[in-house]
């Protein structure tokens, strides 16, 4: 099956068709550094790992590029908040969101080029874009003309006139046109600010992508990603601005994915509904974030709940429970020959899931298929070249998504080896109950709640959950 991906621009699944044969350049917009990184930058993180894992399994070299945006109104205002140099502050969050990438099992990324690096590449482009007619300054600030790109609002579906909600920044007095956004930020005082042909200021959001993508990959690339929140206006005005200046499509494929949720709001930093990377890594695994994200669909949201990470730990598991030894020594038989059946079955499932626009949830479930059969083999005594192939299958196609498939430290281990018996003082405490023993359930509950393990009695039975208890 050839491998077919969904296109953002067209709205519909194209087969994949690179520029160069065997080849692909790959960008995606990186976080703005102001702030400890949350999961919902982690799972854009993690999609894009995942697409990129799997084009290189499939045999493509990938030249993968991811920003950082280090100067920007946000890390200008928090620094000011703080008393921080912004610059200082931008570079400590770079770093530590780097070792969160790692801790999250995320290939390194062939370049990380930060806005600060690029300001000489930037002031040339926002040139080349005015002797083009396509930018003008006022006061020191200079403007892209929207009007001047028959082709603007292409990606977003939006019209000219619904756009402008979107571009309206206040005090940018002395524009064309309202949609009309910024290339190059006057200086203001106390913030950030570069020489340039215009005077002193820093570049706008959206010049800087262009840039840096045009640096690093060229004038036309296979990819571009980023969630779906970033279409409009900054995926929109990146189109602009480079098909502007180098009258070539910028991008073959856009690639969008959908928003992590907590509480059925997409998770933001501006309103503080969030869960740090940090955070999430003191509970859990690396694995079981991606088995959470993996078991829907990248363009689609993932709901963040203890219900649904204690169920991504429990898959995880299972996982992991298909890596045991063998404990027979039987190697050939009617078991061993459908192991390896499965095994076959299972690699040519996982290829066409992934291939349908990077299906992991159904990829998973071959996983699943396989870890069962595996398990199967292992109780009937088999072990030998047939059980070590299937279990080197599943080490395979579980790297193809990123998953170390180790045994967890921390809570989450804690949690898996302590659920038994948590499970069991549960079953005996509703038992007392049944009895109206209830100074007995008391103390089960109790006993419970002060190693952090909250029980809730429902009408269909008691559930518990661990609650953190710093």
């Amino acid at each position: 099956m050839t491998l077919n991906i969904y296109n953002t621009l067209t709205r519909r699944r194209e087969p994949f068709e690179t520029l160069e044969e065997g080849r692909v350049r790959m960008y995606v917009c990186g976080p703005t550094v102001y702030a400890d990184a949350h999961i919902g930058h982690a799972m854009s993180a993690i999609v894009f790992d995942m697409i990129r894992r799997y084009l290189e399994f499939a045999g493509y070299e990938v030249t993968y590029v991811t920003n950082f945006t280090d100067v920007d109104d946000k890390i200008i205002i928090r620094a000011q908040e703080t008393g921080q140099d912004p610059f200082e502050m931008a570079q400590y969050f770079t770093d530590k969101y780097l070792t969160h990438l790692s801790d999250l099992n995320i290939k390194p990324a062939d370049t990380y080029p930060r806005v600060t690096s690029e300001i000489t590449n930037i002031i040339r482009v926002i040139e080349d874009l005015g002797e083009a007619d396509y930018a003008y300054s006022v006061d020191g600030s200079v403007y892209f003309r929207v009007d001047r790109d028959d082709d603007y609002g292409k990606l977003s579906r939006r019209r000219q006139e619904d756009a402008i909600a979107g571009t309206r920044v206040a005090g940018e007095e002395g524009k064309e046109n309202e949609a009309d956004f910024a290339l190059w930020k006057g200086a203001k005082q106390g913030e950030p600010s570069w020489e340039s042909p215009w005077g002193p200021g820093r570049p706008g959001w959206h010049i800087e992508c262009s840039v840096m993508c045009l640096h690093h990959l060229g004038e036309m690339i296979d990819i571009h990603g980023g969630g779906n929140d970033l279409i409009f206006p900054h995926h929109e005005n990146e189109i602009a601005q480079s098909e502007s200046l180098t009258g070539k499509p910028f991008a073959r494929y856009w690639v969008h994915n959908g928003m992590l949720q907590l509480s059925g709001e997409k998770m933001s930093k501006s309103i503080g509904n969030l869960v740090t990377i940090d955070s999430f890594l003191r509970r859990y695994s690396a694995d079981a974030l991606r088995v959470l994200i993996f078991s829907g669909h990248y363009r689609k949201p993932v709901s963040y709940s203890d219900e649904s990470i204690e169920a991504a730990v429990r898959s995880t598991a299972r996982l992991r429970g298909g890596l045991r030894p063998p404990t027979g020594n039987v190697a050939v038989g009617e078991e061993a020959s459908s192991l390896r059946e499965v095994t076959e079955s299972a690699r040519g499932g996982f290829c066409q899931a992934m291939d349908d626009d990077f299906n992991t949830s159904a990829a998973l479930s071959h996983l699943f298929e396989l870890v069962r059969a595996i398990n199967s083999a292992r109780a009937a005594g088999i072990s030998g070249p047939f059980f070590q192939a299937a279990q080197d299958t599943l080490r395979e196609l579980a790297g193809v998504l990123g998953l170390s498939l180790t045994e967890p430290g921390g809570p989450e281990g804690d949690v898996l080896a302590a659920k038994p018996f948590i499970d069991l003082l549960v079953s005996v405490r509703t038992a007392m109950r049944e009895q109206k023993q209830w100074a007995m359930a008391d103390m089960v509950r109790d006993g419970l709640a002060a190693h952090s393990v909250q029980l809730e009695d429902t009408p269909n039975g008691t559930t518990w959950r661990i609650e953190d208890a710093r």
